[in-house]
């Protein structure tokens, strides 16, 4: 089997994301000015590239951000798998880690390994995790789709890479991210490994 190649996105900036307000699952926004031209930024630079499939969450942030792909005629796929933690009662609200005690309480308990804490009426990162497991067997399962794109949220992306690269969730703010950022792993039938860590240099041009 050939090393298959997995370009992992998250979305565009969101005015949400400039006022620190959470979005989560339940708040489907739409990319600012900004956030287009993000994603154009990143049609322009792999826009070449010959994806067999991509995918996105089924928030609306997540296609914007890859429309010029689908606008290629492109397969795509929406997995509710991919959707962003809800974070409950406090989506869009303004919610920041200096200002929020609960807020920096639940990330304080993450980071120590109980990954069943959450905001009242969200979602843990361990049921985020359940939720993305058939995705990734799915992904995994299709041997045929050599480069695929797949675009997600902040959060549930920390949350697939720990899976992918079999790190405990304890770990996942290791892995940083930005708008439009991207992360390009290498998948070789039985191990997946990262080439490119939350690369921006498409923005740059």
């Amino acid at each position: 089997m050939r090393p298959r190649t997995i370009f992992l996105l998250r979305h565009g900036q969101t005015d949400f994301n400039v006022q620190s307000i959470v979005q989560g699952s339940g708040v489907d926004s739409d990319l600012n000015d900004t956030g287009r031209r993000q994603a154009a930024q990143f049609f322009a630079a792999y826009g070449h590239v010959p994806f067999a499939k991509v995918y996105t969450s089924a928030l609306r942030r997540t296609r914007q951000s890859v429309q010029g792909f689908l606008d290629l005629g492109l397969p795509h796929e929406a997995h509710t798998a991919l959707n962003e933690i809800s974070w409950g009662r406090r989506e869009g609200t303004r919610i920041t880690v200096a200002e929020d005690a609960e807020y920096r309480a639940t990330l304080a308990a993450w980071a120590a390994g109980d990954d069943s804490a959450r905001l009242e009426g969200g979602e843990s990162p361990a049921e985020v995790a359940a939720r993305q497991r058939p995705f990734i067997e799915l992904l995994k399962a299709r041997a045929d789709e050599e480069t695929v794109l797949v675009c997600l949220h902040g959060r549930a992306l920390r949350v697939l890479l720990c899976q992918l690269l079999h790190y405990p969730l304890s770990c996942m703010d290791g892995f940083e991210h930005s708008n439009l950022c991207l992360y390009k792993l290498e998948y070789t039938g039985t191990v997946f490994t990262v080439k490119n860590f939350l690369d921006t240099a498409h923005l740059q041009s």
